[in-house]
């Protein structure tokens, strides 16, 4: 609040003193700002340092309109203010705000006149006087709070301007008397965000509610605690006022007290103050069934605290603590409890980055909750009201002393980390400070923190970032805890290590079975197979001494930190895995009768142990592990509850098995769920070892036991290991075999895909999925709808579901229309507001809702359509024959029964009401007997005259247009329903009804005469008020559709977006779900939406910027959803909504084309729809089961409002808000604006940001940093939280998460759904939640209750382009079938991001929503699924409801999401929750966890592996020579049983079924036929291409991150128009990841093809080799193929100009590598520059394989006359080395003497060349080189080049120092050329032929061509004009 702290004015002078002259008056940009209005300028964007300022600009601008001299005056306050508190202008923009707020001032001095009194202390004593009896003088009696905050907030500003205007003297009585009392209530004059607890003003319907009152009253508790002595009062800066001093702190409540005690901010405590209360109001109206109470039911003190205070009680138990939950006898339990429960939200809520760390929030709680059990009894007085003697502390003493002495800690340890370059191994993340807390250690730290512990101690020094990471950090660093994540491969053994033991001695038992003479599996009873076969154990042992070394090896790092009993477990397990490593080696070697080699080593060790039956017991006591562990595996209880126990002799046992841990202890499913993926996963297995057996292993055997008989030594090169004999051809088997054993491992992953596709189409057919997928499914099942609705989405209680289990009649019927018609007819209506449908489709679809008019049920005429027309024409075309066979005939079909009963009776209620004459209505009366009487007698077809019918239906439809429309002229109006009625009358008197005269007689009437003395004809008198009726209109239309819709509503909706969200909720009320409780008694629920710099709302440029094909987003959204742009104009234009001129039009136009773009609009307007859904279930729950009127529902709209209010809470956590608010940026600012117009669009939209301040601090300026939360005001924002933080919480960790992590606190309720920018929601899916949040109350098997619930997602991109929809069909089939078949039946689904609903309670407890520690939580959504089922939580997935998801559309934006989803796998491998979680998991459910996360990726490497495999081991044989050889032998050439052996390693090119998931969900929910049909289509759009290359990223970026790190987050870009890439932004993106491996893919199938012999008689040869072109065309081409006008001629000259200038420039500091090729070839290097030593050495023996093709090739040259000796491969080194030598020497040349020597240059220029001709000459002609030896050296040497380029890359110092980093450089330079020319030739002889582009197009968008794109004149430019 703004105070007097400005200086005074001199006493008697009246004026204010004039501003310092002295100040100067600099030029400043601060007057250019974006917007035209000042209002937002000077208040708006005032500097941070000037904070207190903003309120009085705020009520400056505020009053100007009304009084602009009182508005100079407040900004001569806030100058002077400003002055004062920043008087040499030191922070940031100070200067510029100051110099324009005295240009404003200076100009204002002169604009503005006085309006009330001649002089300013005059002018504005009376305004303020004016001011407070307007709108403050019994105020409190008539408005809102927040009214009553903002006025009283303008009293105080404004008199703090009387003050510094008029002297103290000079103040009169009254004034002083009104800001006294404005005072006063100055604490109570406060925004709120939705109790407004102590607050004036009119109390709102929320604050009237029962168990908001019990709430309330409960922790207002508070006459028993000592109350603390307060040594300072505050002070209030008003020399006039006289407050009364009070002797202690102001306490209202329990987390006053707490405060007053600890030091909480005032905010945090009035933050959970406001949590508290709804908690306990929420969960105590759920335990009750009266609605009216006035005490909190105590079981809901006792529910809240077990589930707050449930993981400090386990944190407890574990380290066996004693609990400070202390209750002594005869205290208040109830008040004591809620006492901790306060204490933990306020220490959360405080605890900014701390929050990540939840065992360390236990241990303050620990500390703190036993002082505050040390106040209360350990007195030496009695608790009784006295003040309690101890000084309070100040606000902020908890954050300094608590939380800020560990965030510097997390602070430094980040910094460590030195931007993701740093290894993980070399400082402590979140969890290893986390993990500190999980020992007794932890309480070394003391209470308050002993500062001087290790546990704080930091390095003395901190390297810069850019050091490299082996120079290590001078002074003390602390250990990591519990685990090291290490950059190697080897974790996946470690974490998975039963896996691939299990594989790996299954793979051994079939190649020794395979290797009898058989080769059956019966052969296992021979007695020699079987001993061979016993060697598995043996293998076994060596894997487990493999994996004990394992565990030492890769946590050193963390030894320091372990528990001595941790370590001695590792040694143990380390010795005993060694002496089983020889024993059983020792004891085999006694079952062999005649032993050689090694086992003839083993078994002289033997020596008297050489018995069979010592290897027998010695299997038997080696196996006795893992027979315990198979037992306990068939009882999940019992071991659930030994991991979980604390007795000793479990303990110690449980401590051999797997180290004691705080977390992942019981995560054992019940004995059914493990029965269920125990029983998926055998029959996987059998399938997969049968597969490998027979299909892979044994026909592989028979050509390799040859191949090992044969004696082969005519070698085409130099062999260093001619022996063959010796070796058995160790080299061809390997060749051979290693392909075989990667696709071994690997297909696993294919058989899964098959069995999950398999089981989840299954699992979703008997879940009612696809039931209802067409309008005419819906159509035959709408008559169940209404049932289906009532029973789930309406609460019941059991009797009145019996009751309606019962009764099946009309009326139960009705009743079910009547509540569905209302939330129906309000998804309708929003599907209409999205323009999805026409105003008549949104007609036709209408259920009316007061259907008691018609003794029918009334349908909504889309069902109804046609049928009149057609029951016309039956009754005109019956003439002459039985009623009843007509009325057979309509009866059959129910629908035109009831149309044609409706048609009847709303037609005769209407001309009855509109007939004010009885004599008229007298006719009618009898006219309908008559039709009454004659179908009850069945005389009805020979009384009438039915062929008359059809005109009548035709003048019936003119009357009713005409009772539709609106009227000017009501005369006119009265005339035309006086005629056509005069008409339909005539008609039916005269033509349809033969004996019409005698009921006119019969009424005593003469039609053809006058009555009434000659003045009225006869229906001439009508009540016309009645013809405006709204109802009647209603009905009017409803009834016109029934006559004269025809055949066209068949595809109402026409929209396929409308289709498929009405089908689909129609559907999901088929399927199970949980019943609905009332509104009232649901689970309350907030949404969190992080949001950074995304698109808010696109402005008028965005929508007509232009791109380089002349083509605008809104054109290009018109031309993809036409349909949808109609309905917007017939919208905009139709005058009832009010929108009138261009203004509005703009307005609309943005937030259309927002709409459907991935923007925070979209995603906003789609979460309010929950507050919607959740006050019209409010009115319906009054209503019962009648339909409110609309003045019932005004009546209930405060009480639905508040129902909403309490059960709903919506926040966005906007973290850069306040920087955008004070930038000077245009579109920072607009971000800014749209932000705030959402929340004054929404008003219970909540705001969250992250606040940076400059403020003095002891002397010195330092940035300080708030969390704020702000709402909607009037016309700008207004805070209502602001709680400090220790520092700037996202230097921590992860950006996301800890944006979501600083806003948490500001959410509410007991569920919290997450859910990112990109997403959106549906009204009718809204409806929905309440019965979704009943799925955390319901137990599960073993009473689990769930903890996050998984929904499904609908990809709303999916039309933009075949791209979108390819990645839109593969993320609909992992968000549905894919997440089905983990939860159920593999009980390993996790969280994978948006929209999952997370019992809230339990994870804010827990560590928070997501995990943030920098990198290696890169993935920060499915680490918090880890986190929840390592913490005992349960997972499950529904699909009853689903949410809007936006995904990437283009193919460098897909590419880009690829990376960052292979980077965070990466780095998921190398964490210690996939560590755990591999190791505590049972067997089957890790198979699950490995094949569902990082063996997907890894399974996609090995796949890309295995080409590399087979064809460098073909290259051997081809090069060796050996292949010939062997092909030569007789045996091996007849039985061509190598060829086919060979061929069953392109069991990788079943990756196709890899698809079946995406065909089995589409053909589930859409149909098979469809599902094929959309699966041909995407063969021709090349999809195949697509996912091949994707393939490609996956493998690239998963295998660096693991080998070299180099993760970070790619922001990926989320629009939506499609635009051409230039051919260098594709090199530079995928160069490295599938160019490169592209061509050395390429180069290996020529010399394949050339030097290869193997398949040339064989068809083989292209199957085999088929799948390898394909791959490596993929990865060359498709960023061109799927790049849109990438054939275009133009285009691809500008491309190459482009890629040229970039090649050619040179790089430095500060140049962007779009700019130089250098600065990018640089960047491209930067995960080697901070790799670690194991990784270079890696890399560099990679390298080494390209040196087999100048190995291989010289050999094979014909200059090489057949030599095998090493020297022909030395001579080839020196013709390398002599051509780089010359190239250097040229290079060298030209800078040095081209410009001074030219001539000189140009002579050795010549004379090389002439040298060069003259050494090819001779070779020619001597040595006998032929021509193809040159291209066969070129093939040759290239690859040798590359290997020379990257060992120089990996040894980048060691070439600095030798002088040959710019050779390197230019060698690389010129490979980039030679690389970018092999892309570009292709491309660029496309793009000569002009139908290549047009073909392209069409591949490209065909789905958008399907929806009416026209996509050839968008991409040439050509718009169409409007007509």
């Amino acid at each position: 609040m703004a105070s007097s702290s400005g200086s005074k004015p001199e006493p008697g002078s009246g004026l204010p003193r004039s501003p310092s002259k002295k100040m100067t008056r600099a030029q400043t940009t601060m007057v250019d700002l974006p917007t035209e209005d000042g209002t937002v300028v000077d208040s708006e964007v005032v500097p941070s340092s000037l904070a207190p300022v903003v309120p009085i600009l705020r009520v400056a601008n505020e009053v100007e309109k009304e009084n602009p001299r009182v508005a100079y005056l407040c900004r001569f306050l806030a100058f002077e203010k400003a002055h004062t508190m920043d008087p040499t202008s030191a922070g940031r923009g100070v200067r510029q705000f100051k110099t324009y707020l005295l240009h404003r001032l200076e100009k204002e001095e002169v604009e503005t006149g006085f309006q009330l009194a001649r002089s300013d202390p005059k002018e504005i004593q009376l305004y303020y006087r004016m001011f407070y009896e307007k709108n403050i003088k019994d105020a409190q009696y008539t408005k809102k709070p927040e009214e009553m905050a903002k006025i009283d907030q303008i009293a105080r500003v404004l008199y703090d301007v009387l003050k510094t205007v008029v002297p103290s003297s000079k103040i009169d009585d009254q004034t002083k008397r009104y800001a006294e009392e404005v005072e006063r209530r100055r604490e109570q004059s406060v925004h709120y965000n939705i109790l407004p607890l102590d607050v004036i003003g009119v109390k709102p319907a929320i604050m009237e509610l029962s168990e908001i009152k019990a709430a309330l009253q409960a922790i207002r508790k508070v006459d028993n605690l000592p109350m603390p002595r307060v040594h300072g009062v505050r002070s209030i800066e008003d020399d006039n006022l006289v407050i009364p001093k009070q002797g202690s702190q102001s306490i209202t409540d329990i987390l006053d007290w707490l405060s007053s005690v600890f030091g909480f901010q005032k905010g945090n405590v009035a933050n959970q103050r406001e949590h508290l209360i709804l908690l306990l109001a929420n969960m105590d109206i759920r335990n009750r069934h009266e609605e009216q109470y006035t005490l909190l039911n105590g079981d809901t003190v006792d529910q809240l605290m077990d589930k707050i205070l449930k993981n400090y009680r386990s944190w407890c138990n574990y380290l066996h603590q004693k609990q400070n939950l202390l209750f002594p006898q005869g205290s208040d339990r109830q008040q004591l409890q809620l006492i901790y429960l306060a204490l933990y939200l306020l220490i959360w809520g405080e605890a900014s980055n701390v929050r990540f760390m939840p065992e360390c929030l236990c241990y303050i709680f620990h500390k703190m909750a036993d002082e505050v059990f040390g106040i209360l009894y350990s007195n030496v007085h009695p608790v009784s009201g006295d003040t309690y003697q101890s000084a309070a502390p100040d606000d902020e003493s908890f954050l300094r002393n608590v939380i800020t002495p560990i965030y510097q800690v997390l602070r430094q340890e980040a910094r460590r980390n030195k931007g993701g370059k740093a290894s993980h191994s070399t400082w402590r993340n979140y969890d290893d400070l986390n993990e500190y807390f999980w020992s007794n250690r932890c309480f070394k730290l003391r209470w308050p923190f002993d500062i001087t512990d290790d546990f704080f101690a930091q390095p003395d020094k901190l390297q810069p970032a850019d050091a490299h990471v082996s120079q290590g950090t001078t002074g003390k660093t602390q250990p990591k805890t519990n685990f090291v994540e290490v950059r190697t491969f080897l974790h996946l053994y470690r974490s998975f290590d039963r896996m691939w033991i299990f594989f790996i001695l299954a793979f051994q038992v079939m190649v020794l079975v395979a290797w009898t003479p058989s080769g059956s599996v019966t052969a296992l009873f021979n007695d020699e197979a079987f001993r061979r076969v016993l060697t598995i154990f043996i293998t076994y042992a060596f894997l487990n001494f493999l994996r004990a070394s394992l565990d030492i090896i890769l946590s050193l790092k963390a030894w320091k930190s372990m528990r001595c009993t941790q370590i001695l477990r590792y040694i143990l397990k380390f010795v005993l895995a060694a002496v089983w490593a020889v024993v059983l080696p020792i004891g085999y070697s006694g079952l062999v009768r005649n032993p050689t080699g090694v086992v003839k080593f083993f078994s002289t060790w033997g020596r008297d142990w050489r018995n069979e039956s010592f290897f027998y017991y010695a299997i038997a006591i080696f196996m006795i592990p893992n027979v315990l562990a198979a037992i306990l595996f068939f009882v999940p209880y019992l071991r659930r509850t030994m991991e979980r126990s604390s007795m000793f002799p479990i303990t110690v046992l449980m401590w051999w098995a797997q180290p004691k841990l705080y977390v992942g202890r019981g995560m054992h499913e019940d004995i059914f769920s493990l029965l269920k993926y125990t029983l998926f996963w055998i029959m996987l297995l059998v399938c997969k070892l049968a597969f490998s057996y027979y299909v892979e292993i044994l026909p592989l055997v028979g050509p390799t036991q040859l191949i090992m008989k044969m004696h082969l030594d005519n070698y085409q090169w130099h062999e260093f290991f001619p022996h063959s004999a010796v070796t058995h051809n160790i080299g061809v088997v390997i060749a051979i075999w290693a392909p075989v054993v990667l696709v071994y491992f690997m297909d696993t992953q294919i058989w899964y895909a098959i069995f999950s596709s398999l089981f989840g189409g299954i699992h979703g057919a008997f879940s009612h999925l696809g039931e209802i997928r067409t309008l005419g499914m819906l159509r035959s099942r709408f008559d169940t709808v209404p049932k289906a609705f009532s029973k789930h989405l309406l609460p019941s209680s059991p009797d009145a579901t019996k009751a309606r289990g019962r009764q099946q009649d009309e009326s139960i019927l009705r009743k079910n229309i009547a509540n569905f018609s209302r939330m129906w007819n309000k998804f309708i209506q929003t599907m209409r507001e999205e323009d999805l449908i026409s105003d008549r489709e949104r007609d036709l679809l209408h259920v009316p809702s007061s259907s008691t008019d018609v003794s029918v049920v009334q349908w909504p005429p889309f069902l109804l359509a046609s049928k009149i027309p057609i029951a016309l024409d039956m009754a005109k075309d019956f003439k002459g024959k039985e009623d009843a066979d007509l009325f057979k005939k309509i009866k059959i079909d129910p629908y035109m029964y009831s149309a044609v009963i409706e048609c009847y009776e709303t037609l005769r209620d209407i001309i009855y009401g509109l007939l004010e004459d009885d004599a008229d209505r007298m006719i009618v009366k009898h006219i309908c007997y008559e039709v009454d009487s004659t179908v009850h007698q069945h005389r009805f077809l020979t009384e009438f005259r039915t062929s008359e019918l059809p005109l009548l239906s035709t003048k019936l439809g003119k009357f009713l247009t005409i009772l539709q429309n609106d009227h000017d002229d009501e005369t006119v109006y009265r005339a035309q329903i006086v005629n056509v009625l005069q008409d339909i009358m005539e008609i039916i008197i005269e033509d349809f009804m033969p004996n019409g005269h005698e009921i006119l007689e019969k009424a005593k009437i003469d039609f053809l005469h006058k009555k009434n003395d000659g003045k009225e004809q006869m229906f001439e008198k009508i009540n016309i008020g009645l013809a405006q009726d709204k109802i009647l209109k209603e009905k009017a239309l409803r009834l016109h559709l029934l006559l004269t819709v025809k055949e066209s509503a068949i595809n109402v909706p026409s929209n396929l977006e409308a289709r498929r969200r009405i089908t689909f909720f129609a559907n999901s009320l088929f399927m199970r779900m949980p019943g609905a409780p009332t509104v009232r008694k649901m689970l309350p629920f907030s949404v969190l939406t992080p949001y950074y710099k995304e698109d808010v709302l696109y402005s008028t440029d965005d929508l007509n910027r232009e791109n380089e094909d002349g083509i605008t987003t809104v054109f290009y959204l018109q031309k993809i959803y036409p349909d949808e742009w109609t309905n917007f104009i017939d919208r905009i234009k139709d005058p009832k909504t009010g929108y009138i001129g261009k203004d509005h039009l703009e307005r609309e136009a943005r937030f259309w084309v927002s709409y459907r773009g991935q923007t925070l609009a979209r995603t906003v307007r789609g979460m309010m729809y929950y507050r919607q859904a959740l006050e019209l279930q409010c009115r319906l729950e009054i209503a019962g089961e009648n339909a409110l009127n609309d003045e019932d529902e005004r009546a209930f709209s405060d009480f639905a409002q508040a129902l909403a209010d309490l059960k709903f809470t919506y926040v966005v956590s906007c973290q850069v808000y306040g920087i955008q608010k004070k930038s000077g940026d245009t579109k920072e600012r607009s971000c800014y604006s749209n932000v705030l117009n959402l929340m004054l669009m929404y008003p219970s939209l909540r705001v969250a940001y992250i606040d940076e301040r400059e403020e003095t601090v002891n002397g010195k300026s330092q940035k300080c940093c708030y969390s704020v939360l702000v709402k909607g005001g009037d016309t700008l924002d207004e805070e209502i939280y602001r709680i400090k933080l220790p520092g700037p919480p996202t230097e921590i960790g992860e950006g996301k998460p800890e944006n979501q992590n600083h806003a948490i606190i500001f959410t509410r309720g007991e569920a919290l759904q997450t859910i990112d920018m990109n997403q959106d929601n549906y009204f009718e899916e809204a409806f929905k939640m309440r019965n979704v949040l009943e799925e955390f109350q319901k137990g599960h098997r073993g009473q689990r209750k769930p903890t996050i619930l998984g929904l499904r997602e609908h990809i709303f991109t999916g039309s933009v382009s075949s791209l979108a929809w390819f990645m839109s069909n593969q993320e609909t089939s992992f968000v549905t079938i894919g997440q089905r078949i983990l939860a159920n039946p593999l009980r390993v689904r996790f969280h994978y991001g948006h929209p999952d609903i997370f019992d809230r309670i339990f994870h804010i407890t827990r560590g928070g929503i997501s995990k943030a520690s920098r990198i290696i939580n890169l993935s920060e959504d499915i680490f918090s699924g880890f986190n929840s089922t390592l913490r005992g939580g349960f997972i499950t997935h529904h699909e009853y409801i689903q949410v809007g998801k936006g995904r990437d559309v283009g193919m460098n934006q897909i590419s880009q999401f690829e990376a960052k989803v292979a980077n965070g796998n990466g780095e998921q491998t190398l964490s210690r929750d996939v560590y755990r979680l591999g190791r505590r998991f049972d067997f089957y459910r890790m198979l699950s966890f490995y094949f569902t996360t990082v063996g997907f990726y890894l399974s996609s490497m090995v796949t890309v592996l295995t080409v590399y495999v087979f064809l460098y081991g073909r290259l051997y044989m081809v090069m060796s020579g050996l292949e010939m050889e062997i092909l030569q032998d007789p045996s091996i050439r007849r039985t061509k049983a190598l060829e086919e052996a060979l061929a069953s390693q392109s069991v990788f090119q079943l990756g196709l079924l890899l698809v079946l998931p995406m065909v089995m969900e589409t053909g589930l929910e859409k149909g098979f036929r469809t599902a094929l049909g959309d699966f041909v289509i995407m063969q021709l759009q090349l999809a195949s291409v697509f996912f091949t290359f994707q393939l490609g990223t996956k493998a690239h970026f998963y295998g660096r991150t693991i080998l070299h790190g180099g993760s970070k987050y790619r922001a990926t870009g989320r629009g939506f128009v499609v635009f051409h890439a230039k051919f260098g932004d594709n090199y530079r993106l995928y160069s490295r990841s599938h160019f490169v491996k592209g061509l050395e893919l390429f180069i290996l199938l020529i010399v394949y093809e050339v030097y290869g012999e193997s398949y040339r008689s064989s068809n083989l040869y292209l199957f085999i080799t088929f799948s390898m072109w394909f791959l490596v065309a993929s990865w060359l081409f498709a960023p061109f193929i799927f790049n849109p006008s990438g054939f275009d001629w133009q285009k691809t000259v500008d491309d190459w100009a482009d890629w040229k200038r970039w090649m050619g420039n040179r790089g430095g500091i500060g140049i962007h590598p779009d700019k130089s090729w250098e600065s990018w070839w640089e960047e491209e290097q930067e995960h080697l520059k901070h790799a670690n030593i194991r990784g270079r050495i890696l890399d560099i023996i990679l390298t080494f394989r390209f040196f087999i093709y100048q190995y291989g090739i010289v050999y094979h040259l014909d200059i090489a006359r057949h030599s095998r000796s090493i020297l022909i491969y030395g001579v080839s080194w020196v013709v390398l080395l002599t051509t780089l030598l010359v190239l250097k020497l040229v290079s060298m040349g030209r800078r040095r003497f081209s410009t001074d020597f030219q001539l000189m240059f140009r002579i050795l220029k010549a004379l090389l060349f002439l040298g060069f001709i003259s050494v090819m000459t001779v070779l020619f002609v001597v040595c006998g080189l032929i021509v193809s030896d040159i291209f066969a050296a070129i093939l040759a040497f290239l690859p040798t080049g590359w290997a020379l380029i990257l060992i120089g890359q990996a040894c980048r110092p060691l070439f600095r120092l030798l002088g040959l980093w710019e050779s390197l450089k230019e060698l690389a330079r010129a490979y980039e050329y030679i690389m970018g020319l092999i892309l570009f030739m292709p491309i660029a002889v496309l793009s000569w032929f002009p139908f290549v582009s047009e073909f392209q197009t069409r591949l490209l968008f065909n789905q958008a061509f399907s929806r009416g794109l026209q996509i050839s004149m968008i991409l040439a430019g050509r718009k169409e004009k409007a007509a």
